[in-house]
């Protein structure tokens, strides 16, 4: 999920164009937005443009008996991983805050992305004093090269919770549900109202088990 920096790099330098003229920055943007959409996991939506990609990992957290379906997958790999993908949603949210009218059509595809990693930290954070921090095993994923479509290695899913702490990814998934709260405050009020609900639970929750760990 390491493009989310230069993507907001790129969006710095829409606001300048003359400046960098002879480099089409616009395609650079639609490029960069884009690839999320090769990233995303579980049921892909009609609106899916990147098209060779199809329905995977439907099943996600089947095993531990919640459904984590979705979300992004992490760079090459076909394990999602909580951490980079809430930074992921925190620096894209904050792309649209801040640069969001300088990305022309691109903006509605930037909001879709962000939402594609809200819906999936929702079913992450959906158990009270639990978040689910990934679904995949690494190991056996670095030693099979499968697209994920055909993967057929381990999808063990890691937890945080009292017995098992984690503030730090904790924190970034509260930052993550309330940056993205702001980009849906007048584009979809109660979605808002319920990524500030869930930002705030996640991080009254983790920040009490962190002092209990101290």
């Amino acid at each position: 999920m390491a493009p989310s920096l230069s993507l907001v790099l790129l969006i710095v330098l829409l606001s300048s164009p003359a400046i960098y003229a002879g480099h089409d920055y616009r395609d650079a943007l639609r490029k960069s937005i884009m690839f999320f959409e090769g990233q995303r996991s579980g049921k892909l939506p009609p609106d899916q443009r990147l098209r060779w990609r199809r329905d995977s990992a439907l099943r996600d957290g089947s095993s531990a008996g919640v459904d984590l379906s979705g979300g992004y997958y992490d760079a090459g790999d076909n394990v999602k991983f909580g951490f980079p993908m809430a930074f992921t949603t925190t620096m894209l949210s904050w792309s649209i805050i801040d640069f969001g009218r300088t990305m022309g059509p691109e903006l509605k595809n930037a909001v879709k992305a962000v939402k594609w990693g809200t819906d999936y930290l929702l079913k992450a954070t959906a158990i009270p004093g639990v978040v689910f921090v990934q679904v995949g095993d690494a190991y056996s994923d670095h030693n099979c090269w499968e697209r994920p479509e055909d993967m057929d290695t381990l999808r063990t899913v890691y937890k945080i919770d009292r017995a098992h702490p984690g503030s730090d990814v904790a924190g970034e998934t509260a930052a993550a549900l309330a940056a993205a709260s702001i980009v849906f405050r007048k584009r979809d009020p109660a979605y808002s109202r319920r990524l500030l609900d869930r930002a705030t639970r996640v991080r009254y929750y983790h920040q009490t088990i962190a002092f209990f760990w101290l």
